[in-house]
């Protein structure tokens, strides 16, 4: 009922950076991100890399999947850790990228994809409830798929449930999540009813009209106690 994708290598091109602190406002506006590579067992690396590459790399890797930085005749494999952001303008100050070692698992969270069409909400009036976009795995590195596709189409009557413990592995990762969480499910389409307002027959009577009204009883009281 689900398929896995797998990744392709993603490679991602970066310069030696000598620059540092303020001086690096020079390098943005030449299209250039500074950044640093973190690890076990290694000083930090200070690095940079053309924007326009990085935000196309961001889009397929994210932050779960490998990205193999190619810097002084290497190729580091590194998880994108944090992207410092200008609360303003909203453009990249900085990146910190993981040195990760790839004969060692790790956990990451993987996109759950919807595919396929339900019986039960073509023919059936029912909607299609998603309550939980993604699961988390564990995994080693360049074994994490890129997203988990689910076929709806077999989820048929109100009702159907798609658990975590319905998903089929196809791959060397294990899932995380408890096994009896729903995933996806059918139920039916409600229409809300609406309460027709409803009006007194005796409106209240505020402000001028009010207070005229107070006086008047107030009057019609004092003429009945001088009577009596």
């Amino acid at each position: 009922m689900e398929k896995t994708q797998k990744k392709d290598r993603i490679i991602l091109n970066a310069s030696l950076r000598k620059i540092f602190g303020k001086q690096t406002r020079s390098m943005r506006k030449n299209g250039l991100i500074p950044a640093n590579i973190f690890g076990e067992k290694m000083e930090p690396l200070a690095i940079s890399f053309d924007q326009k590459a990085f935000n196309e790399t961001f889009k397929i890797a994210g932050e779960t999947n490998v990205v193999y930085i190619a810097v002084d005749s290497k190729k580091i494999p590194t998880l994108i850790s944090e992207i410092q952001i200008h609360p303003v303008t909203q453009s990249i100050l900085h990146i910190d990228l993981r040195k990760i070692d790839l004969t060692h698992k790790i956990e990451a969270h993987v996109p759950i994809l919807l595919v396929g069409e339900s019986e039960a909400v073509e023919s059936k009036n029912g909607v299609v409830i998603s309550q939980m976009d993604e699961v988390k795995i564990e995994s080693l590195p360049e074994d994490i798929p890129n997203q988990i596709e689910i076929d709806i189409s077999k989820l048929s009557e109100i009702g159907d449930i798609f658990r975590v413990s319905d998903l089929v592995v196809e791959g060397s990762f294990v899932i995380l999540d408890e096994p009896e969480r729903a995933i996806v499910s059918i139920i039916e389409h409600k229409e809300e009813e609406i309460e027709p307002e409803t009006v007194s027959e005796d409106p209240e009577i505020i402000g001028k009209e009010a207070e005229e009204e107070g006086a008047e009883t107030t009057g019609d009281n004092n003429q009945e106690q001088k009577k009596e």
